[in-house]
């Protein structure tokens, strides 16, 4: 409960100019003198009992206590804001966030964004762009969707679409590649998955082949230097292929023996409790004809 002897027009300048490092802008953003400004923040400090700016020749500067107070300020009344504004112009709109991987984001879901807007004009969508460990409730998400098997600890997940890797290269690469055990002639780019490469060859037959090259922390990133010929990426081929750029090849078709996981959506049911619309995205994949299902 705010303190009632808290003016919140003081609080309200406070952050203003802690925001601006600066009097005047922030008299000027909020229609006051500065003196009047200047005047709030000094009954602000005496009613708190310490300083919240270092008065400067040229300007001012928070204090520690000041640097401890205008975070809080900032994000509550940023808060306040983005409650306002989804009354405004008609009814509320529930928000949905979801953070998601950049491939994913780019391949799959912004393609369908329009269509899922135009069915669904009720839910504001918020998308976050992270290879992140999963933990819904720290990053304020309502569900989550990575690539993987769904064996994440305290998560519940449904599958969206199948989504094997196979290889993509440049086109010069790909004439040199007959076989997979070809791959080890070249540079092997590497996710932070150290797991996926392994794998892929274990599947594919090349016994003895080592994946040997740079590790990226993006699909997106991989994709563009295997295009500029740096090496053979494993890529979840579906994420690229509406259509594949004309500068990527995938590698020759005795080498390309599809393997990998697929994109799961983590723990809808956070999502149901949260905005009420836990079928969000299952509805986004069956309308685009993918597959969903309930992982117990």
């Amino acid at each position: 409960m705010l303190h009632p002897t808290l003016s919140l027009n003081a609080l309200r300048a406070f952050e203003a100019a802690a925001r601006h490092q600066n009097f005047t802008r922030a008299a000027l953003e909020l229609c006051v003198s500065q003196a009047a400004l200047s005047h709030q923040i000094r009954g602000l400090e005496d009613r708190l009992g310490i300083r919240l700016f270092h008065r400067l020749p040229r300007g001012v500067a928070l204090t520690e206590e000041g640097a401890a107070l205008y975070p809080v300020l900032n994000e509550s009344f940023e808060r306040i804001s983005a409650s306002i504004a989804r009354y405004t112009g008609g009814p509320a709109r529930e928000v949905l966030t979801i953070g998601v991987v950049g491939t994913f984001a780019t391949g799959w879901l912004l393609p369908r964004l329009a269509a899922f807007d135009a069915a669904h004009p009720d839910i504001e969508l918020r998308l976050q762009t992270h290879n992140n460990r999963i933990d819904l409730a720290g990053e304020g998400l309502d569900l989550a969707i990575r690539f993987g098997d769904g064996d994440w600890q305290g998560q519940a997940c449904t599958a969206i679409l199948d989504a094997p890797f196979a290889p993509l290269c440049a086109p010069a690469l790909a004439r040199r590649l007959k076989h997979p055990r070809d791959l080890a002639a070249l540079p092997l780019l590497r996710s932070y998955r150290s797991d996926e490469w392994p794998r892929w060859l274990q599947m594919a037959g090349a016994n003895g082949v080592e994946a040997r090259g740079p590790v990226f922390d993006s699909s997106l990133t991989l994709a563009v230097a295997a295009a500029g010929g740096a090496g053979v990426a494993l890529l979840p081929l579906r994420m690229f292929s509406d259509p594949v750029p004309a500068w990527w090849q995938t590698a020759a078709a005795a080498v390309c023996h599809h393997a990998g996981t697929g994109s799961l959506l983590a723990d809808p049911s956070a999502l149901a409790c949260r905005t009420g619309t836990g079928q969000a995205v299952p509805r986004m994949a069956a309308g685009a004809g993918m597959k969903h299902a309930r992982r117990g």
